[in-house]
């Protein structure tokens, strides 16, 4: 994903006379088009079954426990080609630091595929987007006999429909070694279980054992037979990561092992590969516990103390199943058919599964401290990583500022260790700096959560940061820095002849500027608000009055030519004009403006929704998935896909039709959103945010300004668990299927005629009542 790269898994080599190429998710550069190439199998590509979640089109409303609704294969039916969420099915503690999975083909970011029928064993991975890659990873893989430890020669078939996939579970059945396989996570480590059948008496090799594949080490695996102990690194990494980057792991048996192996490992590529073998002469039971640290050996040793001891399995168990339950509890829905419970807390797991913890707890002391990926230091305080800004600022971030302020608050604290730390704010921590997406949306974040009230962070120390990034040029290929900065203060805009992506990079860079003002008002820096303020209006040397679109403008101030509203990439990112029209959120009344007033807004709205899905592949030479899965729903140049887009809908409200509103959100809620699929890459709970926050009935249009553009709840009843014991109740009379249209709403019993809810009267609860008709009300 280096900023320049000039591949895609669908198309190796792009000709093209444009001296700029195209900006995207850039996950082939770093690592290779083999990886792809190999996720592209003869099998992803078989006639596939629906994946085995349990979830079909049952009508009935009857009342589902919330971790029981949970589908953990939502969004896991992807190749590169076609995203259908780009997920894995994740077992851990909400916003845990390990994550535990079900490998079913090595050698791919696409570890997991949900029609296959073998598993090659349970990999802790820490991915947070095939496009991204794998680090720290490893994976275990218990067995009977003699077999070889390679990852395709261990594998075991087993049913998917049989497997048992939840939060705090992963349980399989492995056919040809006729064991129940269980594993427990909790935050950081796990238990990790195999019961055997009784054997046959026949066979002549009765023992069981586990295998440990790594991937990539700088030591050997070591063990320790008295303390039944093995431990090992991982030090794989596809980026974003320091030179002494390790994750350390340590796995406890339960009873001494009768030998271990390290056995040749006939198909790595990489002398740092490592297999090891555990065996065990007799028994039908095999347990190990396994704690993880990026810290070292004696930490995940403590780890592992901390989180397991000596609790059985099944206590470990029901602590995490607990701790899941008091996390998904805290938004509860009634009325809602089997399917959109299913949905909507499928969508909820998700966005508490990052960022993620990177922090560790001090022995023998109080408090936290991680290892930074930013300096390869052991530093003190709390660390998150593995969150995109670019793809979660828009809903996630929003989402947690109601839900769970107290933990974004401790996420935002992170990000400031980030910054003293390292010196510059990340552009995309994962875990430390990566150059990935546009702009420096970490602006939003901070913005939003400081005009809300959220946070005990330093803002004196947020504002210099975001400040030097947006006047002072960094190092964007490495992952801090904004592109193009000096461009940008000396032109206004950033130019098409020169940098990639340049209206992006133009209207994130204005959208950020608007950010940054808001701190600088709040703290009182009016020359830095005027300053900014004015950046803020940026985003209009990049908008083309004479096409109605945002266009690319060369550095000598012509456009960009010739101008084709269809073709993709070059000035734009994931998309052309159409996804990118109504790129400035903070000024969404000038944009209506510039478009020739609101009646013009509102036909360019609906052209969106309703045009053919036209594409042409422009610079990027082919077909990339963002295109196919635009193309494969009908809801035009509307990509909800892809993120730029997420807002757009809401715009006929501001615009004065929430009819229209009303109607597309909730076509897009019951079309592009399943117990199993999402339209795109979901992206570490964003695309899940915006369900969460769109079937509630509201949904923020400009991070940074603490307002919500009321939209129409999905439910009749939702609760909102608040912090403090409050409540926010949001019920819908009338609601059904056919009902999509607001007709009145009220908070606490006064009518609202306006179109927007503030942060501040959502945080205090209360209850919010919609009454919802079949039928358009008139609007003026």
């Amino acid at each position: 994903m280096a900023r320049d790269d000039r591949f895609s898994a669908e198309n190796p080599t792009l000709p093209s006379s444009n001296p700029v190429q195209p900006g995207r998710r850039r996950f082939l550069k770093a690592s290779g088009l083999a990886a792809a190439a190999t996720a592209i199998s003869p099998v992803a590509f078989a006639a596939s079954p629906e994946p085995h979640s349990g979830a079909g089109t049952v009508t009935d409303s009857k009342p589902m426990w919330p971790l029981d609704a949970v589908n953990l294969l939502q969004g896991s039916q992807s190749t590169p080609v076609f995203s259908h969420g780009n997920t894995l099915p994740i077992a851990t503690a909400p916003f845990g630091m390990a994550h535990w999975t079900i490998q079913t083909q090595a050698n791919t970011p696409w570890m997991f595929q949900p029609w296959a029928r073998r598993t090659q064993g349970f990999r802790c991975t820490h991915q947070l987007s095939p496009w991204l890659d794998d680090y720290g990873h490893a994976v275990f893989m218990p067995f009977r006999g003699n077999v070889h430890a390679d990852a395709s020669p261990r594998a075991s078939s087993y049913i998917p429909e049989d497997a048992v996939l939840t939060p705090y579970s992963l349980q399989l059945f492995l056919l040809r070694y006729r064991a129940k396989v269980e594993l427990v996570p909790t935050e950081r480590c796990c238990v990790l279980s195999a019961d055997f059948e009784a054997p046959d008496p026949a066979d002549t090799d009765q023992t069981i054992g586990l295998i440990l594949d790594v991937p990539a080490t700088s030591s050997p695996i070591t063990a320790h037979k008295e303390q039944k102990r093995v431990q090992f690194t991982s030090t794989a990494s596809s980026g974003g990561t320091p030179d002494n980057f390790a994750t350390y792991y340590v796995v406890e048996f339960a009873e001494p092992w009768d030998s271990f192996e390290v056995q040749p490992h006939s198909d790595r590529q990489k002398k740092e590969q490592q297999v090891a073998v555990v065996k065990f002469k007799s028994g039908t039971r095999l347990e190990a516990r396994i704690g993880t640290s990026f810290i070292s050996f004696e930490q995940a040793l403590f780890n592992l103390r901390e989180e397991v001891g000596e609790r059985s399995q099944s206590a470990v168990k029901e602590a995490t199943e607990k701790h899941w339950s008091e996390m998904l509890e805290r938004i509860e829905i009634e009325g809602a058919t089997a399917e959109q419970q299913r949905t909507f807390y499928s969508c909820l797991y998700r966005t508490l599964l990052f960022p993620r913890t990177f922090h560790e707890p001090v022995p023998g002391g109080k408090g936290m401290h991680h290892y930074s990926a930013f300096t390869g230091k052991i530093s003190p305080g709390v660390m998150y990583a593995d969150h995109g800004y670019w793809d979660v600022y828009r809903a996630w971030y929003p989402l947690m500022s109601i839900v769970f302020p107290e933990k974004l608050s401790e996420i935002l604290q992170a990000w400031v260790n980030a910054l003293n730390e390292g010196g510059w704010f990340p552009q995309f921590p994962a875990p430390g700096y990566r150059a990935c997406m546009s702009g420096s949306l970490i602006d939003s974040l901070f913005a939003d959560a400081i005009v809300k009230g959220i946070g005990s962070f330093d803002r004196e120390v947020v504002f210099a940061g975001l400040k030097k990034h947006a006047t002072m040029p960094g190092d964007p290929d490495k992952g801090y820095g904004r592109v193009g900065v000096e461009k940008y203060m000396k032109l206004h805009y950033v130019p098409a002849d020169q940098i990639e992506q340049s209206v992006a990079e133009t209207a994130d860079a204005a959208y950020g500027d608007f950010c940054i003002a808001q701190i600088a008002k709040i703290l009182g820096k009016s020359e830095d608000y005027s300053t900014f303020m004015e950046r803020a209006a940026y985003w209009r040397n990049v908008y083309d009055t004479g096409v109605g679109f945002f266009r690319g403008k060369n550095a000598d101030g012509s456009w960009l030519s010739p101008f084709d509203s269809f073709t993709w990439g070059s000035p734009y990112e994931e998309g052309s004009a159409w996804q990118h029209r109504w790129d400035a959120p903070h000024a969404v009344k000038d944009l209506f403006e510039a478009l020739g007033g609101k009646a013009a807004a509102v036909d360019a709205l609906e052209k969106m929704v309703t045009l053919p899905p036209i594409f042409h592949v422009g610079v990027y030479g082919g077909e990339i998935h963002e295109m196919s899965e635009m193309a494969a729903v009908p809801f035009g140049q509307y990509a909800h896909s892809n993120q730029p887009s997420h807002h757009m809908l809401y715009l006929f409200a501001e615009v004065g039709r929430p009819d229209r509103t009303q109607f597309w959100v909730r076509r897009t809620l019951n079309e592009l959103y399943s117990p199993d699929s999402f339209a795109g890459d979901e992206d570490t709970g964003s695309m899940a945010a915006w369900y969460i926050l769109s079937s509630l009935g509201f949904y923020q249009v400009c991070p940074g300004v603490p307002e919500y553009t009321i939209g129409a709840p999905l439910f009749p009843q939702a609760t909102v668990h608040l912090p403090g014991g409050k409540t926010l109740k949001v019920r819908a009379e009338g609601n059904s299927a056919d009902t999509v249209y607001v007709e009145k709403v009220s908070l606490n019993g006064e009518a609202r005629t306006g179109r927007k809810l503030s942060h501040r009267e959502i945080a205090a609860g209360g209850t919010l009542l919609f009454r919802m008709t079949a039928q358009a009300p008139k609007t003026s």
